[in-house]
């Protein structure tokens, strides 16, 4: 098994579909139904390899990604999504942080 190379908290971008997002969960390998992975993995990524689970900025929906379609997102900008608030409460210029009170 794969080291994943992100975790939550991590700015991403898309390579393939030009989106970033934030990591929200990591999966060692894929963890989707046989249904769902040949009517949306259209490039067969492998699936014994770490998947994403992304918020993506400026949406409201979530996305499921392999590692390989994944490059760090250094742009230092903060994501626009209704449910950051869900997973994060802190930004500190590079990645968000769960912080307990």
């Amino acid at each position: 098994m794969t080291q994943p190379k992100f975790s939550p908290g991590d700015l991403v971008h898309h390579l393939k579909y030009d989106y970033r997002g934030v990591v929200v969960d990591v999966d060692p390998e894929f963890a989707g139904s046989e249904e769902w992975y040949e009517h949306m993995a259209k490039s067969r990524p492998p699936k014994d390899q770490p998947w994403y689970h992304v918020l993506v900025d400026g949406a409201d929906h979530r996305t499921y990604v392999a590692e390989r379609h994944l490059e760090p997102d250094e742009s230092g900008q903060q994501i626009d999504h209704p449910e950051l608030g869900r997973f994060f409460n802190r930004f500190d210029g590079r990645r968000y942080l769960r912080v307990k009170h």
